[in-house]
């Protein structure tokens, strides 16, 4: 088993559940494909006596638990009915609902189970991030009400590097002692940096699903990568066939598509125009939604001015997408790109471009929103993050050129810290930290 961060945070609901009386069921959102069923699965099986799942996509026969009076009792009693040798036994039962959206009585029953303290529920399943008005899926079925109240909801991603070194068999006290170099003038002996940005190449290209991840740690071939991803991304466009609405659809995926293009061109915010030509947000504005509800794409929003909250200095109009998980951009550029990041041979805009990537979705994983400042024409910092109560800024350069961007931000703002992540070592200017771009991990 992928040992998964996301597992303590599962632990953590259920300590308070009980602990703490906490009348919420929990709902885990994501992408398709990230490991949501099989972490619950594992959660259920290694943390209860007892696990009910009920998958209603596989078992369509038993929606009918959740027909008629919707009180715990009532739901409890249909599911013994319905179930062979299930038990229910008080405070050490998991009941997971899987593929939620194709049982709107099941959703909108979360607030009478998420009283009932005698049983845990977990909720999962695809696309949850979107509204029921932008589904076109005829088994998505609406709840009568959404359980306001009564739902913690956790986002679930693909693996982050750290995890992804815990998968080659990395352990925390190995990355911890890693972590020592940030903030120290000592620099990361060139032997260990040339290990973790070969390892850090590594990820860009098989990325963070835990299907990928777990066969390349078992063969260790990127050709098998390159397959298992191809059929992610058809799997990704085939949800956008059967999940959007009407014309939505086309520009949907026309919207999606765009974004590797985008990406290579380094473009300082996204363009419509790049879709179709001579088109503005007025017609795709509706599909960079969709993408973004379905967690398939993350956005970062330029500001007008560097203050706390950053998402109140937001322009909405000028924002850059990037792909949720960058083996997957590099699979949609192709393998003869994996192959130059692996030899560490690409060059032009778009290995920018994808080291932006990288970073952002990092960030994203790490738990931050991502935002970005372009005062001027000339200048740019990639992210800005809120962290300790201030603005931290973050340059991102693929080789190790000059910092102007950031340099004026230290001068014009003074953050009491500023990140410059390179393919270099470390190293400290002032406030300027001089961090290898795997760093980003410990941020």
């Amino acid at each position: 088993m992928l040992k998964r961060k996301i597992y303590t945070e599962l632990q953590n609901w259920k300590t308070a559940r009980h602990k703490e009386q906490l009348k919420k069921c929990l709902l885990l959102k994501g992408a398709r494909q990230v490991g949501k069923s099989f972490i619950v699965k594992e959660f259920g099986a290694r943390e209860y006596a007892s696990f009910i799942n009920i998958d209603f996509f596989k078992n369509k026969q038993l929606k009918q638990i959740f027909e008629g009076e919707l009180s715990s009792v009532e739901i409890c009693k249909r599911m013994t009915a319905n179930i062979p040798n299930i038990k229910l036994i008080p405070g050490n039962t998991l009941i997971f609902l899987d593929e939620i959206q194709c049982c709107g009585n099941a959703r909108t029953a979360l607030k009478f189970l998420a009283e009932d303290l005698r049983f845990d529920v977990i909720a999962s399943g695809s696309l949850l991030g979107l509204s029921y008005g932008q589904d076109a899926d005829s088994e998505v079925e609406e709840p009568s009400s959404l359980p306001v109240g009564y739902e913690t909801q956790l986002t679930m991603y693909s693996l982050d590097f750290e995890e992804f070194l815990w998968a080659y068999g990395y352990d925390s006290k190995t990355l911890y002692a890693l972590k020592e170099y940030m903030g120290s003038s000592s620099q990361i002996p060139e032997s260990i940096h040339n290990r973790y940005k070969e390892l850090f190449r590594e990820f860009m290209v098989v990325g963070g699903m835990p299907e990928v991840v777990m066969d390349f740690a078992q063969n260790k071939d990127f050709n098998r990568v390159m397959e298992i991803q191809q059929n992610i991304v058809a799997l990704y466009q085939d949800d956008i066939s059967k999940h959007a609405k009407g014309k939505e659809k086309q520009y949907v995926r026309m919207c999606y598509d765009a974004i590797p293009r985008q990406l290579a061109k380094e473009l300082k915010k996204f363009q419509y125009s790049t879709v179709e030509k001579g088109q503005t947000s007025r017609k795709f504005s509706g599909s960079i939604q969709w993408l973004k509800d379905s967690c398939l794409v993350n956005a970062c929003y330029n500001v007008s001015e560097p203050y706390l909250p950053l998402m109140a200095n937001e322009k909405p109009a000028q924002f850059k997408l990037y792909i949720n998980d960058t083996g997957l951009l590099t699979c949609m550029y192709g393998f003869e790109t994996k192959k130059a990041i692996l030899n560490n041979t690409i060059k032009g805009n778009a290995k920018g471009g994808i080291y932006e990537n990288i970073i952002s979705e990092c960030l994203i994983k790490r738990g931050y929103n991502l935002h970005y400042y372009k005062p001027d024409d000339d200048h740019e910092l990639e992210f800005l993050i809120e962290k300790d109560g201030a603005v931290i800024p973050i340059e991102v350069k693929a080789g190790n050129t000059a910092s102007v961007s950031l340099n004026n931000f230290i001068k014009d703002f003074s953050p009491p810290v500023a990140y410059k992540l390179i393919a270099n070592r470390n190293g400290i200017s002032g406030v300027k930290e001089i961090l290898p771009h795997y760093f980003v991990m410990f941020l």
